[in-house]
């Protein structure tokens, strides 16, 4: 926490507005309260998913809130606090729309944002509808449905941060549908290690079974080629994703870029999995990245939402 307040106030006051343009990340912040709220979800949420944040999803996504426009960052950082404490509850998205807010700190932020923002209720529905298949620790046959899943959540969460931000555009919800399943599949990559240690796995078994893989091979943390054919797979198909959504950069607008901050943290993994190749239990995968927040707010600078593609990384796919 000190490391990432001490980063945030260090950019701020070096790379402030009238520098280089990049948002002003020392002021406008959300109300306090809310802040360190959402914080300590993002820790607890990745604490169940995938251990100790030593992955940084929690540390990144806080940043990536704070590169939106001052008068947005309220709202998204509400949105993120549901997304992290509340989207199994379905009574929570009938009652932020109603005529009183609810008497819960969360829940009145987001009620907030939907009157502001005239957020679309059919998002919310699909997280809190998905999220209920998910209380069983479901177990996807195949990337197709573990991606359906990913859209159903994550990208239903950035259109809704589109939302926020004023953005309705056709080029724009196609890199979100993309970066969204990006976001699902790396997810369920950077939380295998931490599932393991409490047995269990939740890739996608089709792809385990296709290349020979048993669940015990993980939890064992194998290094085998099999193993890593799997890693490879589904790393693969995540920068695939991730490729179609770049492909849209010259039409999605300016605008929309703050929302897709986090493609920048979803190159950094996966180009940190293939330098080891693959091997989904190197201990520098579980290291967190501290020049991240600088990465993030020169992409912001420079009016990108990916960094510059390195050829050859992924020759078999691309």
């Amino acid at each position: 926490m000190a490391v990432s307040v001490l980063a945030v106030s260090t950019l701020g006051l070096m790379w402030g507005p009238l520098q280089l343009g990049i948002p002003d990340l020392s002021c406008h912040w959300p109300p306090l309260g809310l802040w360190a709220h959402v914080w300590q979800l993002s820790r607890r949420s990745v604490a169940v998913a995938s251990g100790p944040d030593t992955s940084g999803t929690g540390h990144y996504c806080c940043f990536c809130s704070l590169l939106l426009p001052a008068e947005s960052r309220s709202s998204a950082f509400a949105l993120r606090a549901f997304n992290v404490e509340l989207a199994q509850k379905k009574k929570t998205v009938n009652e932020l729309y109603c005529d009183s807010p609810p008497h819960q700190r969360v829940v009145t932020e987001l009620w907030k944002a939907v009157r502001k923002h005239n957020l679309t209720k059919r998002w919310l529905v699909k997280i809190t509808d998905e999220r209920e298949k998910n209380l069983d620790d479901k177990v996807y046959h195949n990337i197709q449905k573990l991606g359906n899943y990913a859209k159903n959540t994550q990208s239903s969460l950035l259109y809704l941060t589109l939302e926020i931000l004023g953005i309705k555009d056709l080029h724009t919800d196609h890199a979100t549908n993309h970066i969204g399943k990006t976001q699902g599949l790396v997810t369920r990559l950077r939380a295998t290690p931490c599932h393991g240690n409490r047995r269990k796995l939740f890739l996608p078994m089709g792809i385990c079974m296709l290349h020979g893989v048993s669940r015990e091979d993980f939890l064992q943390k194998s290094q085998n080629e099999n193993v890593r054919d799997v890693v490879y797979d589904i790393a693969s198909q995540a920068h695939l994703h991730l490729k179609h959504a770049r492909s849209f950069h010259e039409s999605v607008p300016v605008k929309a870029f703050p929302a897709f901050a986090q493609t920048v943290a979803l190159e950094d993994y996966l180009k940190k999995i293939r330098q080891v190749d693959f091997d989904l239990f190197h201990p520098s995968l579980q290291q967190r990245n501290i020049l991240l927040p600088l990465s993030l707010s020169i992409q912001s600078w420079r009016k990108r939402y990916f960094k510059k593609a390195i050829k050859g990384i992924w020759m078999a796919i691309s």
